[in-house]
């Protein structure tokens, strides 16, 4: 019985310190717009438990103590400096102080050397970006999420209207009662009320639009204060130049933003690996590429450069999704008519050419295939590839973790060494793949690498659209991963 005891008063130490670290992360992000994470998974509105549970999962990744009352401490030094706003991950603060406190008088001189670039510094940006939504599908309401929940002081991305097909009281009323539950991703973590006398959308103190024309071009956008707008056009129905830049033609808006792979010399960005490489001064229509090509090009690109790929495939087993039908019923492609719940469906997929406009040093050299199951959300990649040099899974796994722990693709790429992760479990990551180390092979010639790559085909994706979006309208903050 003592041993019970001192157990759950251990445990209740740890939700004590997690709790108060709750109530400074909101101060820093509402009063600082300091946004702290933790390995990349993000702390604002979360409750005690799962922050307690990123720290115990961290602790498996770095394989050294994250104690959440280290984090606290941390977090509280951070809160006492004039820091601009920034996005800091406090797991790599945790595990550095876990190494080097020797080296410092306290916490407070190791947070002022840290983070020294940041203290009394200018904001890396000071502007606003309006952004528009136009559709309200599954991506479309998952990114209404994101720029409300991560408004903070109303700086940077704003959503300020949402473009339907119509917009009568009735339909508005049920797109605001989808996007305030997701049988899926959960209920909205705030407060979204209607405003049926003006055809808006009151979330979270922020006033959102709902607006609806015949044609993009026909909308003034500066009728209702709106400026110099960021469309995300994510309805999937156009995806030519042609066609987005009728977008253009609407009073108010300056660049636009596709969900789905771009035809023709629409750049396909996937953020993290080949943003720097398009100017976005000088461009004005964009493409995020879709949610599989943003899984498999960071994985790709760390291969490429490190061993060097020959030839590969990619197959992915994907989610079914609104295209698909739930009962069998006529389709114009083939196969995809039969049930989407009760079926595998083998079907077509762009991943290998998609990839190769990001990394054009594949061009050739993959081919890939898709295959849809019957599970809502999540999906898996896995890349077969022969690559030049000899390797181990060893080698390969350590290669991925350091990816995921510095360097360029840290947004990009998580780290799993779970032995029991299954697809469900990857719901709402904010990466846009999980590497599942314990499943990586490698031929007994060393030279074939299969990896598996889980992405939250919803989730993930729409995440990359907003760090694509942060990075189009020039309103990133400072990082210290």
């Amino acid at each position: 019985m003592e041993q019970f005891d001192a157990s759950l008063s251990h445990w209740i130490d740890h939700e004590k310190a997690a709790a108060e670290l709750i109530n400074i992360v909101s101060r820093l992000w509402y009063e600082k717009s300091v946004e702290l994470i933790l390995l990349r998974s993000v702390l604002v509105n979360r409750g005690s438990g799962k922050i307690l549970n990123k720290h115990i999962r961290a602790e498996t990744i770095l394989n050294k103590p994250v104690a959440v009352q280290d984090s606290l401490m941390i977090a509280k030094a951070i809160l006492e400096q004039n820091i601009a706003p920034a996005r800091i991950d406090i797991g790599r603060l945790n595990s550095e102080w876990t190494d080097e406190k020797h080296l410092y008088s306290n916490v407070n001189d190791f947070v002022k050397d840290k983070l020294k670039e940041f203290i009394g510094a200018p904001p890396r940006s000071t502007r606003t970006q309006d952004v528009v939504l136009y559709g309200f599908g599954r991506i479309g309401r998952l990114l209404a999420r994101e720029f409300i929940l991560f408004a903070g002081n109303g700086s940077h991305l704003r959503l300020r209207a949402i473009v339907t097909r119509s917009n009568k009281p009735e339909e508005i009323r049920k797109r605001i009662s989808l996007f305030r539950k997701d049988s899926v991703h959960g209920p909205f973590h705030g407060v979204a009320n209607e405003d049926m006398e003006n055809s808006a959308m009151i979330a979270n103190g922020q006033i959102i639009k709902f607006l609806s024309a015949a044609s993009p071009s026909e909308i003034d956008y500066t009728a209702h204060g709106i400026h110099d707008a960021l469309v995300i056009d994510n309805t999937g129905v156009v995806r030519d130049r042609e066609s987005l830049a009728q977008h253009l033609k609407a009073k108010g808006v300056s660049k636009v933003l596709l969900t789905a792979p771009g035809k023709g010399d629409i750049p396909n960005i996937v953020y993290g690996v080949n943003q720097n490489a398009v100017d976005i001064d000088k461009e004005t229509i964009f493409s995020a590429a879709s949610c599989t090509t943003n899984a498999i090009v960071p994985g790709l690109k760390i291969i490429e450069e490190n061993y060097g790929i020959e030839k590969g495939h990619i197959e992915t087993i994907h989610a079914y999704t609104n295209d698909q039908n739930l009962l069998d019923n006529f389709h114009k492609k083939t196969r995809r008519g039969r049930a989407a719940p009760l079926n595998m469906v083998i079907t077509e997929t762009g991943a290998d050419s998609a990839a190769t406009k990001a990394i054009p040093s594949l061009a050739g050299k993959l081919t890939s295939n898709a295959v849809r199951v019957p599970v809502p959300n999540v999906s898996l990649a896995i890349l077969t590839l022969d690559v030049r040099k000899q390797v181990t899974v060893e080698e390969v796994n350590q290669l991925f973790l350091e990816a995921s722990l510095r360097g360029p693709l840290i947004e990009q790429i998580r780290y799993s060494n779970a032995t029991e992760f299954v697809s469900s479990d990857g719901i709402g990551d904010s990466c846009a793949c999980i590497f599942d180390s314990p499943n990586t092979k490698v031929s007994n010639d060393g030279r074939t690498i299969i990896v598996y790559l889980w992405y939250d085909n919803e989730f993930g994706y729409t995440s990359q659209v907003v760090r694509l979006a942060r990075h189009i309208g020039r309103v990133k903050s400072y990082r210290y991963y």
